[in-house]
């Protein structure tokens, strides 16, 4: 028996997803994960059945919104890598990276539940963060902006601590400042 891959989604129906999925984060976070359906539907544009025809509970919603957040992360590495200098690049990074940890955080719960369900809504993620991150040190290093000896498991797990300890909009000045202390702290003095 052969496994028909799912057919890929007309464009249509690819923006709809993407505007659910946008929209979910600015209500999840705003709202709180406890929110009506159809609040996001309508946020997105879209009508409760387009929604439910992707997401058919509020879990695969959430469970989509995390997996979504941990792409445009990583998708951003190459984007900004190709836009900026290295250095920038890595600053902007980290950046997202408190983004994308607020919205986690507003979602921890509801993850765990997932989780506790035998789904694992993480996945890879801390490895394709960690693979983000290490192609954005390498740039620099390469260009001689930051040391070399600093592994990115190391950085990440600076990264981790700051949003931990700094996730939510009212931290995010102090989270910034831990941001560029530990950004400093890589750049190679001469």
């Amino acid at each position: 028996m052969t496994s028909e891959a799912p057919r890929p989604l007309r464009a249509d129906a690819r923006r709809n997803r993407e505007k659910i999925l946008d929209a979910a984060v600015r209500v999840f976070t705003a709202e709180g994960l406890d929110t009506h359906l159809d609040r996001i539907a309508k946020a997105a544009g879209v009508g409760s059945g387009t929604l439910y025809r992707n997401f058919p509970t509020r879990e695969a919603l959430i469970e989509a919104v995390y997996r979504n957040e941990v792409a445009h992360l990583c998708d951003a590495a190459p984007a900004l890598l190709a836009q900026q200098p290295p250095e920038a690049a890595l600053r902007a990074w980290t950046r997202l990276f408190l983004d994308y940890v607020t919205a986690k955080y507003g979602m921890i719960d509801a993850l765990r539940a997932i989780a506790a369900t035998g789904n694992n809504p993480y996945g890879h993620s801390r490895e394709l963060i960690q693979a983000a991150l290490t192609a954005l040190m390498d740039a620099c290093a390469a260009a001689g902006v930051i040391r070399s000896d600093i592994p990115a498991t190391d950085i990440f797990a600076a990264l981790e601590g700051i949003a931990l300890t700094s996730a939510g909009a009212e931290h995010r000045p102090r989270a910034e400042r831990l941001l560029d202390l530990t950004l400093d702290g890589l750049a190679v003095r001469p």
